[in-house]
């Protein structure tokens, strides 16, 4: 049987949704750019680009918004599209980078680097992709073998995983107290140390993902419908299940080397994207990346913007509206 098998929407209404997810994402990003503690006007952000930092105003939308904004774009896509692959690759519609402990993988390699003073950079997305990739290998063998729609199974290792790797970086934590100051934001998830300089490897990095994950979306599907029918429609399952895993891995340590170990996206948006539009990866993936990177900087908006002057971690916003969600989908998928 066909993981998340459901009608095509016809090609009218795909193309309704693309529309209104462009229109989203770029009415959440022009609110991020603009909205916040701080007033910034459009002749502020005209300003910014083309004449330079000359004034306050400039300042801070080169300096503050605009990383910032750029940091949800990057984080929502690049998490909602590797929950959407490893759901996927898993044939499991509750697995995702925070739940079966991908995020913590690389939550583990980020604290590692801060204690050999490794903060931003190639190396930082290099190690956090490297913990989120080890993290998703230990998860898939345990899909391999016990069973690939086994739910239960998969999960309770997630939970195991998430235990573990959070006990070793707190571990760190306790014998490197100079590095104590971050691990709450970074636990919670926070945007609000986005820079630059983290922001060019990690984009580097998601771009390229995105590219081959877009360029393999039929390989994708196929993988979908099972090892037996992939196999016997001629796919490659081990390789292409290794290039997809290893893809949604280097997304999600991008994702967490930038904000930390930001919850439920991964899981919360490809649902909603399936239930809209199919599970066809060419439509699916790119309004993933679409709608998850318009939901985070939507929810970051917020996060400092409800309490102005002071600010909470994006995290706790995330957690408002995706636990719910979660508890949602799982009473839904009893039985399933």
């Amino acid at each position: 049987m066909r993981p998340f098998a459901s009608s095509l929407p016809s090609e009218k209404k795909t193309g309704i949704v693309f529309v209104t997810a462009a229109v989203f994402l770029i009415f959440a990003a022009a609110f991020s750019l603009l909205c916040g503690s701080v007033r910034i006007s459009l002749s502020d952000a005209a300003g910014a680009i083309f004449n330079g930092p000359v004034g306050m105003g400039e300042r801070i939308f080169l300096f503050s918004r605009l990383p910032r904004t750029l940091a949800a774009i990057i984080v929502g896509a690049a998490l909602s599209v590797s929950g959407a692959v490893i759901q996927k690759v898993l044939a499991n519609g509750l697995a995702s980078p925070g739940i079966i402990g991908v995020n913590s993988g690389a939550g583990l390699a980020v604290t590692l680097c801060a204690a050999f003073g490794i903060y931003g950079g190639a190396a930082l997305s290099l190690f956090s992709f490297l913990g989120a990739l080890l993290a998703t290998l230990v998860i898939s063998f345990g899909a391999w073998k016990w069973g690939n729609t086994r739910s239960t199974v998969i999960l309770m290792m997630g939970v195991a995983l998430n235990s573990v790797l959070g006990a070793l970086s707190d571990s760190v934590i306790e014998f490197n107290p100079d590095i104590a100051a971050m691990s709450a934001d970074f636990k919670i998830g926070d945007l609000s140390a986005a820079s630059y300089g983290k922001l060019i490897p990690a984009f580097v990095a998601v771009a390229f993902c995105l590219a081959v994950l877009f360029l393999f979306s039929n390989e994708l599907d196929v993988l979908g419908m099972g090892d037996e029918t992939a196999t016997g429609l001629g796919l490659n399952t081990k390789l292409f299940r290794a290039v997809f895993l290893v893809a949604a891995a280097l997304l999600a340590g991008c994702a967490v080397s930038i904000a930390g170990l930001v919850s439920f996206v991964g899981l919360v948006v490809p649902h909603a994207v399936r239930k809209i539009c199919g599970a066809r990866a060419k439509t699916q993936l790119p309004l993933c990346a679409m709608i998850g990177a318009g939901f985070v900087t939507l929810c970051d908006t917020l996060a400092r913007s409800l309490f102005s002057p002071y600010e909470i971690p994006v995290g706790i916003i995330l957690a408002f509206v995706g636990a719910p969600l979660f508890v949602v989908i799982l009473i839904k998928g009893k039985g399933r």
